[in-house]
This record gives C-alpha cells, sequence and structure tokens, in this order.
C-alpha cells in the first residue's frame, strides 16, 4: 500500500489520524507558514504533489477548500506562528494571500479547472 492510498483510504475529513487519541482542531484549520501542526489543506497540497489531484477520493477535501473561501479567491488566516517565528504573514480571522495562494494551488490541481474559484 502506497502513503497516499493509506491516506486516501478513509476519507480524510472523518480520518482520526494524524493524531493518536483525540484530533485536533487545527486539522480543518487553513494558515501560514506552515509548521509542525499539519492540516487537510497541507494533506491536499501533499497528495497533489503526489498526482492525486483527479483521484475521486478528494472530493471531499475539493468541497471543504471551497466551504472556507470567504471572498471569491480569498481565503482566511485560520492559524499563525506569528508569536513562534520572527515574520509575521497576516491576521488571524482575515484574507490571507498566503492561505489564497495555497488553496488555489491545491485547487488548481483538485479540480483541474480554477476557474469555478475566482
Amino acid at each position: 500500500m502506497t502513503g497516499a492510498n493509506f491516506l486516501l483510504g478513509v476519507d480524510p475529513l472523518m480520518a482520526a489520524w494524524p493524531y493518536q487519541g483525540k484530533v485536533s482542531g487545527n486539522w480543518w484549520k487553513f494558515g501560514f507558514p506552515v509548521f509542525y501542526i499539519t492540516a487537510l489543506l497541507q494533506l491536499a497540497e501533499a497528495l497533489v504533489a503526489l498526482g492525486y489531484g483527479a483521484d475521486p477520493r478528494m472530493a471531499g477535501l475539493v468541497d471543504l477548500i471551497f466551504s472556507k473561501q470567504v471572498q471569491p479567491g480569498k481565503w482566511a488566516m485560520e492559524y499563525h506562528y506569528a508569536e513562534k517565528t520572527w515574520g509575521n504573514y497576516g491576521k488571524l480571522g482575515q484574507v490571507n494571500k498566503w492561505v489564497s495562494l495555497r488553496a488555489l494551488r491545491a485547487l488548481k490541481a483538485l479540480t483541474r479547472d480554477p476557474s469555478p474559484v475566482l
């Protein structure tokens, strides 16, 4: 079983990983930079990079990414590491260019047609 098939063996929106016990609420949050907490957007990016963008098991991730769009083509910062890094990449709850870039890149590969996003 490949790593991608393991990750897609269960709907990522319902999976009990990447944590044992209670799943972290951060699993569903989008942010930047990517650091030590993984999230569904990062999973989508990784699977897209491995060539699984057109896999029908990714449909839930596509829906989730679209559902978090706060304006056409824009997503908000839901987590950050402002107190743990030297950089400041945006404010929580506000539209964020870095989160939006990550989401748009993933959607472009996941849907093969980014026009519904814009």
